[in-house]
Formats: structure tokens, C-alpha cells, sequence
């Protein structure tokens, strides 16, 4: 994927040539936060606040604190959710130091390498309580490879199997499962037990 999470300007209509069912994607990643009570939210690379949006509106009354590594991605999210606490961070920084209910990221954790993800993944249960819940919406190496139609930039996008995902995160105390799936996009479920 081409590096634009970094310019808020043009992000959907560049995200929208390079991934054609990003909507679908971001839809299904909201659906699968539904059937809890979330009053507190982490997003993991809230970007423009697209994913953050959808899933505030399932969950009215939460509290929405995210992160994100671009200051512009920040600002422009800022203007969406003013009320939203917004932390510059890298996923690979230590996560808010508090208990949240829902934690979701949509097409970032695939920047992280197999280490990092496994790492992310570990300090995502931390901060969830038993019974919260990890929604992970994002490119995936599918198993056909003629279903990798995401354009991946090499060294930057590092896509994994789901079902190494899947395992990394039942690791690290989840149940996990895919909710969703198209070609080499998926929304992955992990419930901390």
C-alpha cells in the first residue's frame, strides 16, 4: 500500500483506488465491536478517524482514546472527534496505561514485523480486561495467492497469514477468530479470556 497514511488530504480517495472494498472492510470491522459494552475504546492508528467514527456510532457513550504516529493523521481526526483523547505514538511504544473495554485498528498492524505483532498483540491483552475485545481489521497474506490484490510496497507492508495471527493471538490469551474475509482483507475477532 502506497504511503499515504501520512497525508490526511487525498487518504480516502487513495485508499479507495488501492483497496475497493475498504468500505466493506471498515463496516465489517465495526460490526464485530457489537454485543459488548465498551465505555472505554483504544484505536490502534486511528489515521483520519474513518474506523473510529463507524464504531462510536455502535457505541455511543464510550470514550475513545487512540494513537497514531502522524501529526497530520492526528489533527485531521482531532476535527472528526473533538472529544477524543489523541496520543502521538508508534504501535511499537508502550500502549495508554489504563483498562479500555474495546480495543480495534484498521491497515496498520501490517506495517509491524512478526515480532512486533506478536509484541502488540501481548501488550493489547494487558489492557484489556477478561471479556474485552480486539477487533483487527486488515491486509492479510491470503492462502490463494491469486487473492493478493492489495498493492504491497516491499519493506514497508508486511502482511501475515491469518492463521499465524490467529495463533499469535490465542498466545497470548484470546479466543480468536476471523469474522470476516475477502481475498487478502480480514476482520479478526480476539476475546480476552
Amino acid at each position: 500500500m502506497a504511503q499515504f497514511q501520512f497525508r490526511p488530504n487525498g487518504y480516502l480517495e487513495s485508499i479507495h483506488k488501492e483497496i475497493p472494498r475498504y468500505d466493506e472492510l471498515q463496516d465489517e470491522a465495526a460490526a464485530a465491536t457489537a454485543g459488548i459494552e465498551a465505555r472505554e475504546i483504544l484505536e490502534l492508528g486511528i489515521g483520519t478517524g474513518e474506523t473510529a467514527r463507524r464504531v462510536l456510532a455502535l457505541h455511543p457513550g464510550a470514550r475513545l482514546t487512540a494513537i497514531d504516529e502522524s501529526l497530520p493523521m492526528l489533527d485531521r481526526a482531532h476535527e472528526v472527534l473533538p472529544d477524543a483523547s489523541l496520543v502521538v505514538a508508534r504501535l511499537q511504544d508502550p500502549l495508554p496505561p489504563r483498562r479500555f473495554d474495546l480495543v480495534v485498528s484498521a491497515l496498520v498492524v501490517h506495517h509491524l514485523t512478526r515480532a512486533e505483532k506478536r509484541d502488540l498483540f501481548a501488550r493489547v491483552a494487558k489492557v484489556l480486561g477478561p471479556g474485552g475485545r480486539f477487533v483487527l481489521a486488515d491486509v492479510v497474506v491470503p492462502a490463494r495467492p491469486e487473492d493478493a490484490v492489495t498493492p504491497i510496497e516491499e519493506g514497508y507492508d508486511l502482511p501475515d497469514p491469518v492463521d499465524d495471527q490467529l495463533a499469535w493471538l490465542r498466545e497470548t490469551g484470546f479466543a480468536a477468530e476471523v469474522a470476516w474475509a475477502a481475498q487478502d482483507l480480514a476482520v479478526v475477532v480476539a476475546t480476552r479470556l
